[in-house]
């Protein structure tokens, strides 16, 4: 229904008299321009100011008011006015089940059902319990009003919908095609099969689609957001945030998405001042402040946003295996490490995500957890060209080809990485070290060892540099951290293995061997040892120097 507009006979008589003011007041869109154009703004605008709406009963008006306020957003106020409209009159049905769609927008989803059920039966009502036994999780509810749904449009977009909201991304695109088909000039189908693109990774594609609605509707700001999106997602934030300069100050619908979407753009930028805010509005808010958390090294304020989420799609089961995999490794939690491993297994074995990015990235991770990392190339070598020049990823693929004796490509991966906080961890240290010395490089790994303050991780370090370079003979640069280790903690194993180095540097000079041979020859064997405060090498360094006599 659209509101006539009722002039009365004085202004008809002065828009026949009065020519230029005439043409003015022509020039001011009507309330029902508005509505064609969606801007609801101006809509409510014009139906509260001007004069020509003043004969409109005020119900009317008011539903109209409370129509705006629900598209424009802001359901909290439309919300108040049709709980006002109902507090009038409780004859009123239709006002009452707009209570319950307000309620149900303002996630109310106990009160909504409650009032809902004393409502007469409808079409809208049979939808809107439908979604609310998706979002109370009533699943056999939900199976029950499957049923109940028609064969028309209204309907089959509400089951698209669910299709969405469950992540079965295809199965919604296939509803939303079919009805495109019969109902061409539902152009807005385009954005929701566009959305459902975006959510398959299928970036170009959606941006294909997506533009026949914004050739149409160039001012849409879902529209234009999504465009962002699949830029971001192609391309990079600033790319993205080229495209919704004009709209991030306008204060129209979506504003709060946008400001969310700006955090991401800008990498986090603004993210403690903004998500906040923005937690109870927009659902991805409380997923990406934890992530900020994440990237911070906030494990324990990532797990207080995520411990009272109840996954219910992929992209929340990762976050909270990933946050559950974090803390398990502080703090060395058995319980949250099997958490992370049930919740990422499930995804990467689900039907919709098995075959998926995300879903073999969780597949892996969950492997990687269970130290099962023959499994965790499987799934890594298949998504590897999408992550050439990924960081991130190329440090994990790079652990597990360690981990599985592929020293040489592991050593190739880690050097081509530039993050510098990846760089700077202890475990990067560990595993390049780990694999200099066993591709034939351990005076790489050595000079790794050198660039090292005193810590607790650099003894670490040196002990691994020792221990696995006397294991692949590498003898020299044994000798020289098994001296270090002796020097700095006086047990007896370290004597033990820097003997052992030491006698195996000698033989490598013997064998006239570049690998586990000293450059400067026995002299630096001796100058080693030398330095031992242990009673066994004097008795070493005369029979060396028998030697050395003898070769001379």
């Amino acid at each position: 229904m659209i509101l006539s507009r009722t002039k009365s006979e004085s202004a008809k008589g002065n828009r026949n008299s009065a020519g230029s003011s005439s043409a003015k007041t022509a020039a001011i869109p009507s309330f029902e321009d508005f509505l064609v154009k969606r801007d609801y703004v101006g809509a409510k605008t014009v139906l509260q100011c001007s004069k020509d709406y003043d004969e409109v009963p005020d119900p009317l008006k008011e539903l109209w008011v409370a129509f705006c306020n629900f598209h424009i957003g802001d359901y909290k106020e439309a919300l108040q006015q049709y709980e006002a409209m109902h507090a009038k009159d409780r004859t009123e049905k239709e006002v009452a089940l707009n209570i319950c769609v307000c309620q149900f927008y303002l996630g109310m989803y106990e009160e909504a059902q409650k009032l809902v059920e004393e409502l007469p039966e409808s079409p809208l009502k049979i939808r809107l319990l439908f979604h609310l036994a998706h979002k109370l999780s009533e699943e056999d509810r939900l199976m029950e009003l499957h049923g109940s749904l028609r064969d028309v449009v209204e309907d089959q977009l509400s089951l698209a919908g669910m299709h969405y909201l469950r992540s079965h991304y295809q199965e919604a695109i296939d509803i939303y095609k079919r009805v495109l088909l019969d109902n061409k000039d539902l152009l807005a189908l385009n954005v929701y099969i566009a959305i459902c693109y975006y959510k398959l990774d299928y970036y170009d594609i959606s941006q294909e689609v997506l533009d026949l609605y914004l050739n149409h509707h160039p001012d849409s700001t879902i529209a234009i957001n999504l465009k962002a999106c699949n830029r971001f997602r192609l391309f990079n934030g600033r790319a993205a945030e080229q495209e919704i300069k004009n709209i991030v100050d306008n204060g129209t619908f979506g504003a709060d998405l946008i400001k969310h979407n700006l955090v991401v753009f800008r990498n986090g930028e603004g993210a403690l001042q903004i998500l906040p805010h923005l937690i109870d509005i927009v659902p991805e808010a409380r997923l990406n402040l934890a992530i900020h958390h994440l990237r911070r090294g906030e494990i324990q304020e990532a797990h207080q946003l995520m411990k009272e989420v109840q996954p219910s799609v992929p992209q929340e089961y990762i976050l909270k295996g990933v946050v559950h995999a974090a803390l398990g490794q502080e703090t060395g939690s058995k319980e949250h490490m099997k958490n992370a491993q049930q919740c990422l297994h499930l995804v990467g074995g689900s039907a919709s995500e098995c075959d998926t990015i995300p879903g073999r990235q969780s597949m892996a991770s969950a492997f990687f957890l269970y130290g099962q990392f023959e499994e965790v190339l499987v799934y890594l070598n298949s998504i590897r060209s999408y992550f050439v020049n990924d960081d991130t990823f190329n440090y994990n693929y790079a652990q597990a080809k360690a981990a599985t004796g592929y020293y040489k490509e592991a050593e190739e991966l880690l050097l081509q990485i530039h993050d510098i906080g990846i760089k700077t961890d202890h475990t990067y240290a560990m595993v390049l070290a780990k694999c200099h010395i066993h591709s034939g490089h351990a005076d790489q790994a050595w000079n790794i060892f050198l660039t090292k303050d005193s810590t607790p991780e650099a003894f670490n370090l040196l002990q691994l540099i020792a221990n696995d370079s006397y294991r692949v003979g590498e003898f020299w640069v044994a000798a020289k951290a098994f001296d270090t280790l002796e020097k700095l903690d006086p047990n007896p194993e370290y004597w033990e293995g820097k003997r052992g180095a030491c006698a195996g540097a000698v033989q490598a000079i013997l064998a006239k061997r570049s690998s586990g041979a000293p450059p400067g020859g026995v002299a630096e064997v001796i100058a080693l040892l030398r330095d031992s405060t242990n009673s066994q090498a004097e008795s070493m360094l005369r029979t060396i120097r028998r030697f050395a006599s003898s070769i001379k």
